[in-house]
């Protein structure tokens, strides 16, 4: 009793070694002495050492009405007992208990991506207590807090930066390795690492509540929602043991042959059949998190490459989302004195436009120090304002207009302007028009690219759907390529518009910033949330998360799901085919017991192997290529 409660106890590494010293030496002695009472102890010591975590699994499966591969594998060597096929029961039972050891081995390798993130995860953090430095478990931190990170420490919180500056590597959430740049006042995300510099970060979320919880737990939940594929397989496994179990039942009556009965129990295990399309998910799954794309699920992963439509909002997604000077043009004066003059007019401005003016006179010019006399914002207009003694203006048409300031000769690059999409900021005096200071939220430098990659992989329509007016979004599909556009859209217009493309061409998907899209995001076929790092919105709506704002990423997250069911294809016709080679030996009695599980095991292990291959998808340039 107490050698059974020994047994119970060991880890299935020592219960392989045990038995396969135990048939090592049921070998030597079959060949050696024969079927001696010594060399039949041995045989079924290994049987009992090697089946005991197979019969006993099997035995709690039945417990909960589940007739799996342990129960067929429990059945067939029981059976080659009774009947004396000592060596064959022993081999049997080493055999399984050997490819479960090895199988769960290779798929802890599958698994290694979110290992890889889990291994990420920090444990501790240095926060200020009373006046001083002390080190605390990370799941301590509360909000307010002020943590301290040094350079090559993880950041254990989402957090603003108080103090100091430094380069982080943001890999674990956006999957890019290049560090980034970060100093007082921007966010920073637990997970990251600091490469150089040093940090005081007031703690904003912690716990269960950062980016990087989040991203684990999608992904773990992400491995739980299974493809319709192993929907069909698992359902197909709950009726397919039992017919096996009934078809030996019946060639036994008919042939009368226990021993090939057994046999046809062992070969019948569709252990690689089950096996074929999640070890496939979840390998798929863990390379995308590791990328920085999160697909939540398995039927997710399977859908995502069968996506015909692709549509984009604008604002924030083929555009940085931020406004921004594309070009100055002036009458009378320099570009720097123009951009000097409205620089300083924007000085109290909250306005998005005003902002890209000062940024692009700081890029330029440095800082201003300069400051108007006196300021007079004049909504739907512009502003007025005093310095160095004159009145100057910047604003649109109506705000010249209304001053009596003179247009005519400079309406037709007003004009030439706008067309482009760019919205126009005017600059003069009380006398003329200084010059013309053209702004627009510019496109992303890899859109135009992933565009025609897109394309190139088989995607119908590239569409956009935005919000805007005709001539801005006229402009950005001129330079990204798109098949078409629709602007000047309400929420509920995107909805109707994506019916109407789905119905058309198939499958769609939709691409936006996961903040003002959600409607259109839960309405596609699969809703794509870009620069999701941070953003509770977009991780919580979007189907597919991609971290950061690089959206070439969605081609690689496109290529990566056809690679995974491509490998989910393989593993299942594979699978069935050796299960129907196998078939055909044992009934023309060319496949005994113990050989018939050595294939199987080895089939088992092909699978996991083929699996473990998108482990490595876009290593190579040419995957990751936009």
């Amino acid at each position: 009793m107490k050698g059974v409660i020994r047994m119970m106890k060991m880890s299935k590494s020592k219960i392989v070694l045990l038995s396969g010293i135990l048939i090592a030496i049921s070998f030597l002695l079959k060949e050696i002495a024969g079927y001696e009472i010594v060399t039949i102890i041995f045989m079924l010591a290994t049987t009992l050492v090697a089946g005991f975590p197979i019969f006993k699994k099997a035995i709690g499966g039945l417990r909960y009405r589940i007739v799996g591969i342990d129960a067929l594998v429990t059945i067939a060597v029981t059976g080659a007992v009774i009947i004396g096929e000592y060596w064959e029961a022993a081999a049997v039972t080493f055999l399984f208990i050997l490819g479960d050891y090895l199988e769960s081995r290779t798929i802890e390798k599958t698994r290694s991506s979110i290992k890889v993130l889990l291994d990420l995860a920090p444990d501790n953090a240095r926060v200020k207590r009373n006046g001083r430095e002390v080190e605390i478990p990370s799941e301590e931190v509360v909000p307010g807090d002020m943590v301290i990170v040094r350079p090559g420490e993880k950041i254990s919180v989402d957090g603003t930066i108080i103090e100091g500056s430094a380069y982080i590597n943001q890999a674990a959430i956006t999957g890019e390795s290049i560090p980034v740049s970060r100093s007082m006042g921007e966010t920073v995300f637990s997970g990251t690492v600091i490469e150089s510099g040093y940090l005081i970060i007031r703690a904003d979320k912690v716990g269960e509540d950062t980016t990087f919880a989040k991203i684990l737990q999608m992904v773990e939940e992400a491995q739980d929602k299974k493809a319709k594929t192993q929907k069909f397989l698992e359902k197909f496994s709950r009726y397919y043991t039992p017919a096996i179990i009934l078809l030996a039942l019946i060639l036994y009556l008919a042939a009368r042959d226990l021993e090939l009965a057994l046999t046809l129990l062992v070969i019948a295990c569709p252990g690689a059949l089950v096996i074929s399309t999640p070890i496939s998910i979840v390998a798929g799954i863990g390379n995308g998190a590791k990328q920085g794309v999160l697909v939540k699920g398995g039927d997710i992963m399977e859908k995502l490459g069968t996506v015909r439509v692709v549509s984009f909002d604008k604002t924030g997604t083929l555009t940085i989302g931020k406004p921004m000077v594309t070009g100055i043009k002036t009458y009378e004066t320099d570009e720097g004195e123009l951009l000097r003059l409205a620089a300083i007019g924007e000085s109290y401005s909250e306005h998005p436009l005003g902002k890209a003016i000062i940024d692009k006179a700081k890029e330029n010019l440095g800082d201003i120090r300069d400051v108007p006399e006196d300021t007079e914002i004049i909504t739907g207009q512009g502003l007025k304002f005093r310095f160095g003694g004159q009145v100057y203006y910047v604003g649109n048409r109506k705000l010249f207009e209304a001053n009596g300031i003179s247009m005519d000769n400079h309406e037709e690059d007003i004009n030439y302007e706008e067309e482009k999409g760019q919205t126009v900021v005017i600059v003069g005096n009380q006398r003329k028009i200084l010059g013309l200071i053209s702004i627009a939220d510019v496109v992303r430098k890899d859109a135009k690219k992933l565009v025609a990659k897109l394309k190139s992989l088989g995607i119908k329509k590239v569409v956009m759907l935005t919000g805007d007016n005709q001539r801005a979004a006229r402009a950005i599909a001129q330079e990204t390529g798109l098949d078409e556009y629709y602007a000047e859209l309400l929420p509920e217009d995107k909805v109707r518009i994506l019916g109407e493309l789905g119905e058309k061409y198939g499958r769609t998907a939709m691409v936006g910033d996961g903040v003002n899209d959600a409607p259109a995001l839960a309405s596609a076929d699969l809703g794509i949330a870009i620069g999701g790092a941070g953003t509770d919105v977009a991780m919580e709506t979007a189907d597919v998360v991609l971290m950061s704002a690089e959206i070439k990423k969605l081609s690689y997250a496109i290529g990566l799901s056809r690679a995974t069911v491509r490998n989910m294809k393989q593993n299942i016709t594979f699978a069935l085919c050796v299960a129907a080679l196998l078939l055909a030996g044992v009934l023309i009695r060319t496949v005994n017991l113990s050989f018939g599980m050595l294939v199987h095991e080895v089939s088992v292990l092909l699978v996991i192997i083929n699996a473990a291959r998108l482990l490595r998808y876009g290593k190579g340039k040419s995957k990751l290529a936009v």
